[in-house]
């Protein structure tokens, strides 16, 4: 009888995406072949903290928070031999102390302190392997200014845009104000740099509005980006899967919103719209699948064709891995198309986007995984020391004899 392999699947983290994860974290659960896989959710509190519990697979569970935590058990990641170990954060005096062994993980993180290398680091440490991008895609993916200028050094269009910083705003709010201006003018688009979500962004078509978006966004973000806005706007999102091997994309989604820009509530809270997809959404019960959309997006087929291989460009600029989500802005009347940003964590792992691109949810986490122990394997055959004998005759800088370091 083959064993099942241990797959801990880790969510919610100190982000204003917490819930976002949450929900993602479930429909993953959900998906995950249970005749494949032994499944260990790791809810991640939002002061950091890890836990584990069967019922933490339930979505149930999280209308009750606090509630769901004193049923469940406080644990941390540790090393024992060549295994990766779930064991008690308080140690038992006698007996085990283990709750579960680890094969791999699936880091299904939205935002700052998951999505963005914090705990891919922690996994490389413990030598885990794990869903996803690496520690420095996921930094990359999750800072747009960075990952922009990867774009652009890869031939990927982005649209024109500046980056201010908090002691730069607050030093002279008018100066940093006017520096916008020039560079990008009205209306202009303000969002924080390293969030998702639809979080802190703000469309200005004035001052008055451009001092108030900066105010909000520095709530979340020690730095923003103002960019043009890209006038006549259709937002066009296409997901890719693989590395940097082999990677293809999916079908086009054309993302319908009653605003200029999209918001977290459209994204989320939108509430029962139905589009191509034939599925009514449900709220935010069901993550990015609740927002009303069109699938496949209806694009003359050589525009599909170019948003997919500037997909599939953008997500290897970045040395993805796994499933991204990269989402582009069309000027609908001059053609023009920019890679907005890239999700190396996405919404409901875009599987609805997959799934009309004839991979269901289950089969899109087997790829995952697979793809994460294809990582491990490749990574294991690189030497990680460098014999010398450079201790035997080292001395600090400042001795009198002997090799100075």
């Amino acid at each position: 009888m083959v064993s099942k392999i241990r797959a801990a699947v880790f969510f919610g983290g100190p982000s204003v995406e917490h819930e976002v994860s949450v929900i993602t974290a479930m429909q993953a659960i959900q998906a995950l072949n249970k005749d494949r896989y032994q499944v260990i959710p790791v809810y991640t509190a939002k002061n950091g903290d890890l836990y584990t519990g069967d019922h933490l697979s339930d979505l149930e569970s999280y209308r009750n928070i606090p509630e769901a935590l004193s049923k469940a058990r406080k644990v941390v990641l540790q090393k024992e031999g060549n295994e990766v170990q779930l064991v008690l954060a308080k140690q038992k005096r006698f007996g085990s102390s283990v709750v579960s062994g680890v094969d791999v993980a699936l880091p299904i993180y939205h935002g700052t302190g998951g999505e963005d290398g914090v705990m891919q680091a922690h996994f490389e440490r413990l030598g885990l392997p794990y869903t996803g991008p690496d520690v420095t895609s996921s930094a990359i993916g999750m800072d747009k200014w960075a990952s922009k200028a990867m774009f652009k050094l890869h031939g990927v269009p982005c649209v024109e845009g500046v980056k201010v910083t908090q002691s730069q705003y607050f030093t002279d709010p008018e100066a940093a104000a006017q520096a916008i201006e020039q560079a990008v003018g009205y209306p202009a688009i303000i969002k924080p740099y390293n969030l998702g979500s639809s979080v802190g962004i703000h469309k200005c078509r004035d001052r008055a509005a451009l001092l108030e978006g900066l105010e909000d966004a520095f709530l979340y973000s020690r730095a923003v980006l103002a960019e043009r806005a890209v006038q006549n706007l259709r937002e066009i999102n296409c997901a890719v899967l693989g590395d940097d091997e082999e990677a293809r994309a999916s079908v086009c989604e054309e993302p319908l919103n009653a605003t200029d820009i999209l918001t977290y509530a459209d994204k989320y809270q939108s509430g029962g719209k139905t589009g191509k997809t034939g599925a009514k959404s449900g709220g935010g019960s069901k993550g990015m699948q609740s927002l009303a959309r069109v699938v496949p997006a209806d694009l003359p087929e050589e525009m599909s064709k170019k948003v997919q291989q500037l997909a599939i460009d953008a997500f290897r600029a970045i040395g993805a891995c796994g499933c991204s989500r990269i989402d582009f802005l069309l000027d609908n009347e001059t053609g023009e198309l920019f890679a907005n940003e890239i999700n190396t964590i996405p919404g409901s792992l875009a599987f609805y986007l997959w799934e009309k691109s004839g991979l269901d949810f289950t089969g899109l986490m087997d790829e995952m995984i697979h793809l994460a122990l294809k990582r491990q394997r490749q990574q294991s055959l690189l030497h990680t020391s460098f014999e010398t004998n450079l201790l035997q005759s080292a001395r600090i800088g400042g001795a009198k004899s002997g090799k100075k370091v």
